[in-house]
C-alpha cells in the first residue's frame, strides 16, 4: 500500500491540535510554538502534495480508498484534483501566518477582568479547523465531505464566540453578548444548511446505491444512471443551498459580517479565506460534476444572484464606518464574482473563479492582518477614529495600501487576473451579466481607497500619535503575502496549470463548451 500522504497532511493538523490543547496552561508559550510547528509541518506536507500532482495525469491522484461503514455504502475516499490540490495548498500557507498574526490574541486579558483566554484552546481549535477543512478538499465520498463540511462549525463556534475582538466601543460586557450572537447566528445558518444537504445526500445514496463522487460521476457520464428531472434539480437545490450559505451567496450571507466583526482578525481571515472557500470549491466538484443538468437549468437564477451579492456587498461596504464590516461586505462582493464565474459555464470564468479563490484568499489575510494590527494599537474598529496613520507608521499604511489595492483588482497585483478572467468568460456567454457586474469594481475603487483616505491620510489624530510601526512578528506576517500579491500578479501561471485541466474536465462533465467569437467574415 503507497503512503497515504492526503491522510497524513490532513492528520498532522488534527494531532497539533491535541498536542496544542495538552499543554498544561503555564506554558502559554509553548503551546504557541507547537501550533505554528505543526502548521509549518503541515505546510511542508501541502508541498510535496502539490509537488507530487501531475496537472497532465489523472483527474485524481494520490487517492485512497478504504471501506468504511460497508453496510451503507461509505468509504474512507480521498483524491485530489488540480483545483482541491491547490485549495490544500493555499489553506497550509495561511494557517502559519493565521497564528503568528494572532500571537497574542488569546493571551489572558488584564488583570481583575472576570474572563479568562485559554490560549491552548485557542491554537488548538485553528489546528482543528485547518485539519476538517483540508480533509474537505480532499474527499471524493459525498458522504465522507459531509462529516467535515459540517463538523469544522463547532471550531469556528468556539473561535468567534469565545475568542472575539477585544477592541470594542461598549465595554466587555456588551462585547460578550455582540460575540454570542454573531457565534450563534454564524452556526445556527450553517446548521439549516447542513442538514438541508444532509438530506439530499441521503436522496442520493437512494437513487444511485453508493457514496461515491467518482462512482456516480461516471455512471451519470456512462448512461447507467439516469435521474430523474425533478429528481436532479431537487438534489442540487439540496446541496447548492447548503454551499451558498457557506459561500456566502445573497440573501444568505448576513451572518458573515457579524461573524467577521466580533471575531479577531485572525479569525475573521480564517472565516472568509479559508472556511467559506468550501462553499464555493464544493460547487464545482459535486453541483457540476453531480448534477450537471440541474446546474444548466438553474444557472440563469444563480447568476442573477451572483450579480446581486457583487453590487449589493460593495455598495454596503461603502457605507460601513467598521473596518471589519467593510472587509466583509466587499468579500461578499467578491464572492459573487467567483460564484458568477463558476456558473458561467465557459472556461476562462472557471479557470477565473478558482484563481480568484486562490488569490482572494491571500488578498484578504494580507489587508485583514494589517488591520487587526491597526487595530490593535488602536482599540477601535471605528474609521473615523483614526487619521494621519502614514505619518507616524509608514510601513504599516504601505502594506495596507498595497491589500487595499489588491481588493480593488489593481493591475499588477494577483487579484486582478482573476477578475479578469471572471468577466471575460462570464461576457463571452452573458453579456448584459458581465457588463453590470464591472460596476462592482467601480464600488470596490471607492470603498478602498475611502478607506486608505480616512484611516491613513490627513492630519495626525492625537490618539494615533504615537502608533509604533509593524513589529519584527508582523512582518514576517505580511511581507510574504505581499511577494505573492505581486508574484500572482505578474506571473499566475504557477497556478493556472495546476488548475486549468481540472477546469476542462469540469466542463466535460456538464457538457459545455466555450462560445466561438462571433468575427464578422471578411469582404
Amino acid at each position: 500500500m503507497s503512503f497515504p500522504l492526503l491522510t497524513v497532511t490532513a492528520a498532522l493538523p488534527a494531532v497539533g491540535a491535541i498536542a496544542t490543547a495538552a499543554v498544561p496552561a503555564a506554558k502559554r508559550t509553548a503551546a504557541k510554538w507547537l501550533a505554528l510547528l505543526f502548521s509549518l509541518a503541515t505546510l511542508v506536507l501541502a508541498i510535496v502534495v502539490l509537488v507530487r500532482f501531475d496537472p497532465g495525469g489523472d483527474r485524481y491522484q494520490l487517492t485512497e480508498s478504504h471501506a468504511w461503514i460497508a453496510d451503507f455504502g461509505v468509504r474512507y475516499e480521498l483524491g485530489v484534483d488540480g483545483i482541491g490540490v491547490a485549495l490544500v495548498a493555499l489553506t497550509a500557507l495561511l494557517i502559519p501566518f493565521i497564528i503568528l498574526a494572532g500571537w497574542h490574541d488569546a493571551d489572558p486579558l488584564e488583570t481583575g477582568s472576570s474572563r479568562w483566554r485559554p490560549t491552548q484552546g485557542f491554537f488548538a481549535l485553528i489546528l482543528a479547523v485547518e485539519a476538517m477543512v483540508i480533509l474537505s478538499f480532499e474527499a471524493t465520498d459525498v458522504f465522507l465531505f459531509y462529516i467535515f463540511f459540517e463538523a469544522m462549525l463547532i471550531p469556528m463556534y468556539f473561535l468567534i464566540g469565545g475568542f472575539g475582538d477585544r477592541a470594542h466601543e461598549h465595554g466587555e460586557k456588551a462585547a460578550a453578548t455582540q460575540r454570542s450572537y454573531a457565534a450563534v447566528k454564524f452556526l445556527l445558518y450553517n446548521l439549516v444548511g447542513g442538514l438541508i444537504m444532509l438530506a439530499a445526500v441521503i436522496g442520493l445514496y437512494v437513487v444511485a446505491g453508493n457514496f461515491s463522487l467518482t462512482e456516480i460521476a461516471e455512471a451519470r457520464a456512462s448512461g447507467t444512471l439516469d435521474m430523474a428531472t425533478n429528481t436532479e434539480r431537487w438534489l442540487f437545490l439540496g446541496f447548492f443551498f447548503a454551499f451558498a450559505v457557506k459561500a456566502p451567496l445573497w440573501p444568505l450571507h448576513t451572518w458573515l459580517p457579524n461573524a467577521m466583526q466580533e471575531s479577531t482578525a485572525p479569525v475573521a481571515v480564517l472565516i472568509t479565506a479559508v472556511v467559506d472557500k468550501v462553499g464555493t470549491f464544493a460547487m464545482l466538484r459535486f453541483c457540476l460534476q453531480l448534477f450537471p443538468e440541474a446546474s444548466k437549468w438553474a444557472t440563469p437564477a444563480i447568476l442573477v444572484l451572483a450579480l446581486i451579492s457583487i453590487i449589493y456587498g460593495a455598495l454596503l461596504a461603502v457605507g460601513q464606518r467598521d473596518i471589519k464590516r467593510l472587509v466583509a461586505y466587499a468579500s461578499i462582493s467578491h464572492f459573487g464574482f467567483i460564484i458568477m464565474g463558476i456558473f458561467a459555464m465557459t472556461s476562462q470564468g472557471q479557470s477565473g473563479a478558482t484563481l480568484y479563490m486562490i488569490n482572494h484568499g491571500i488578498s484578504t489575510a494580507a489587508l485583514m492582518l494589517v488591520a487587526g494590527f491597526l487595530i490593535s494599537r488602536r482599540g477601535s474598529r471605528l474609521i473615523a477614529d483614526y487619521g494621519g496613520v502614514q505619518k507616524v507608521a509608514p510601513v504599516l499604511a504601505g502594506t495596507f495600501l498595497i491589500g487595499s489595492l489588491a481588493t480593488l483588482s489593481l493591475p499588477g497585483l494577483a487579484p486582478f487576473v482573476s477578475e479578469f478572467l471572471v468577466l471575460v468568460g462570464t461576457f463571452t456567454r452573458y453579456p448584459v451579466i458581465g457588463i453590470i457586474a464591472t460596476f462592482g469594481i467601480v464600488l470596490a475603487a471607492l470603498y478602498t481607497l475611502v478607506l486608505y483616505q480616512r484611516t491613513m491620510t490627513g492630519p495626525v489624530k492625537p490618539e494615533v500619535s504615537a502608533m509604533p510601526d509593524l513589529r519584527v512578528r508582523e512582518l514576517v506576517v505580511v511581507a510574504p503575502l505581499v511577494v505573492l500579491l505581486i508574484f500572482l500578479g505578474v506571473y499566475p501561471k504557477p497556478v493556472t496549470q495546476i488548475i486549468d485541466p481540472a477546469v476542462k474536465q469540469t466542463m466535460s462533465d456538464v457538457q459545455k463548451k466555450d462560445p466561438q467569437p462571433e468575427v464578422e467574415a471578411a469582404k
